[in-house]
């Protein structure tokens, strides 16, 4: 696999996983670089693992501290306490469930249904603007501590439609939040944590596959590959929640509108 290719890819998929624009999207401009270039099935399984091992190590890290918390009053709160917070992070578990068993059950469909650059172009621009009518019109009053379970449920419905490349998971989990009340940072805060057992799942779920193909000798380019994925995630992830706490989601939405209209125009040429 040539090693530019694997620098984009780790890179455009560290950027992208966790901001509400569509990392499918972009990797699909990627490939097109390349032409007709595919990797091997094996190789492009090993760097699909080793780019979701370094995005999931870069919340780990950023949510550190939340995490340890959650750890610590989730079990507390099974053994009959009830510190402040306790439920959430049942509730991120509960949340996850709903896309688990959709892409358990539907994932092999939709990917040979709908990975084409035309429904990635109008899922881009679509839910771009569901996310900006969410922004403009949820009241954003609601903390992630008045998060109850069918909340959490209904934001975990929503994700599943991030199962069609486009949607984009992150995008649509925080339309989810926001239309539901919560804040602009409460709701970025909740879908971070919400990918920690969706991105732990799919890298699963693709290591069993790898382990089917057999065993690549691509150890470095995975190691390379889950080390910028990481610091691009970490930096990505630290420079939305800044952003957020004193501003809008427009700039996501003209960059999803600009960049769906570009894969039309693209597409219908």
């Amino acid at each position: 696999m040539p090693l530019l290719l694997i620098v984009l890819l780790a890179l455009v998929q560290g950027v992208t996983e966790f901001l509400p624009v569509s990392s499918s999207a972009h990797l699909v401009l990627v490939h097109a670089a390349y032409g007709e270039y595919r990797p091997e099935e094996a190789a492009a399984l090993v760097l699909d693992v080793a780019v979701h091992l370094g995005t999931l190590g870069a919340v780990l890290v950023y949510f550190r501290r939340d995490i340890a918390r959650l750890a610590g009053t989730g079990l507390a709160g099974l053994a009959g306490a009830r510190p402040e917070g306790w439920a959430l992070g049942w509730l991120v578990a509960a949340a996850a469930a709903p896309v688990a068993v959709a892409g358990a059950l539907f994932k092999d469909t939709v990917a040979a249904e709908a990975r084409s650059v035309e429904v990635i172009a109008w899922t881009t621009l679509v839910f771009g603007l569901v996310l900006w009518a969410a922004d403009r019109r949820g009241r954003r009053t609601k903390r992630l501590d008045s998060l109850r379970l069918p909340h959490a449920l209904a934001i975990g419905a929503a994700q599943v439609l991030a199962l069609v490349p486009g949607v984009s998971r992150s995008g649509i989990t925080m339309t989810a939040a926001l239309a539901l009340g919560f804040g602009r940072t409460e709701a970025a805060r909740f879908s971070l944590l919400l990918s920690i057992p969706v991105i732990l799942g799919a890298g699963l779920w693709t290591a069993r596959d790898l382990a089917e193909t057999g065993d690549p000798s691509i150890a470095a380019a995975a190691g390379l590959a889950a080390l910028l994925a990481f610091a691009a995630a970490l930096a990505a992830i630290a420079a939305m929640m800044r952003w957020l706490a004193r501003a809008s989601f427009t700039p996501f939405v003209v960059y999803r509108v600009l960049l769906g209209g570009a894969l039309l125009a693209w597409v219908y040429s």
